[in-house]
């Protein structure tokens, strides 16, 4: 059993630091991630979403015939857990490659009924081999591991409390293992026809009027970990918005507004601040993008709604 503290909330991240270990967590969330497409389609791909943990991130109850299952990656522990209705393996998280972490969780899994992924590829990382052939030597640092679980459940914590008023269709805020980010998205009911230029899997994630606020931890295009917004589709004047915190920024060429890390966690609050960032995005939407201003409740928690009325009458 470990006993280790969780590290702070909201830490530092230096993306240069933090690449290696996030780009070798990013390709071995393939392997369970790929799991959630044998469930049933949810429209927007809700049924792809993992959940964050208090150890880690981890899939949803996963089906294999009878056996129902779960894939935890245990960052603060370095492991990850199987834990199925036919019993519970685990295999470390270390160094190495891809190829070989995926030929040891097929034979660590194998022993209670689940199956080999049905596809290897992983189309969502540029450039990316499939699974058994992705033979490059990674690196993998505990210490970097653990502040990504710390990011991970402060951003969690944030976009959770900012979904949950919300009364039209909303996923549960959780990780996209395709792009390693983390969102919570909103939809107002009105549908959207996707350009056929996508790949058919963007179609099937593109298919209604969305706002969404998520945060990712960089890539070699933006390399340095931040919150992103957008709205689809987009409103007209977004260069001059006010997006709720002074360093957010309208980037039209990406379509998306951008917020950095360090202008979150160095604030006072640093949950209130994305929270602020947030219901700004959104405001915007009902703004000047027509959505509709009645789909947003207040904020309490559960204790206070078992004791007051939450909805007005019709």
């Amino acid at each position: 059993m470990s006993t280790a503290p969780a590290p702070e909330p909201w830490p530092t991240l230096d993306y240069d630091e933090i690449r290696p270990t996030v780009e070798h967590l990013h390709h071995l969330a393939q392997v369970g991630g790929k799991y959630t497409l044998g469930e049933p389609f949810a429209p927007n791909w809700g049924n792809a979403l993992m959940a964050v943990t208090p150890r880690g991130f981890a899939t949803r109850e996963l089906h294999a015939g009878d056996v129902v299952f779960t894939v935890a990656y245990e960052l603060l522990d370095d492991r990850v857990t199987v834990t199925a209705s036919s019993g519970r393996v685990s295999l470390p998280l270390a160094p190495g490659s891809v190829a070989d972490f995926y030929a040891r969780f097929v034979e660590t899994v194998e022993p209670l009924g689940i199956p080999p992924l049905r596809t290897l590829s992983q189309p969502e990382i540029p450039g990316a081999p499939p699974l058994d052939e992705d033979t490059e030597q990674r690196p993998y640092d505990p210490d970097v591991a653990r502040r990504v679980w710390s990011a991970m459940a402060s951003v969690q914590a944030a976009l959770t409390a900012y979904n949950a008023p919300f009364r039209g269709h909303r996923p549960p805020a959780g990780l996209w293992w395709g792009g390693f980010d983390l969102s919570a998205t909103r939809f107002n009911g009105r549908p959207v026809t996707p350009p056929p230029t996508h790949p058919i899997f963007m179609q099937n994630g593109m298919t209604g009027e969305t706002v969404a606020v998520g945060f990712v931890f960089g890539d070699e295009r933006s390399p340095a970990p931040g919150f992103y917004a957008y709205i689809s589709p987009p409103p007209p004047g977004l260069d001059d918005a006010d997006f709720g915190v002074p360093e957010a920024t309208w980037l039209p060429d990406a379509g998306l507004i951008v917020l950095p890390w360090d202008a979150v966690r160095s604030t006072d609050d640093p949950q209130a601040t994305a929270i602020r960032f947030a219901d700004a995005v959104y405001a915007i939407a009902v703004e000047r993008g027509g959505w509709p201003d009645d789909l947003v409740g207040e904020r309490h928690d559960g204790w206070y709604a078992s004791r007051h009325p939450m909805f007005e009458p019709a």
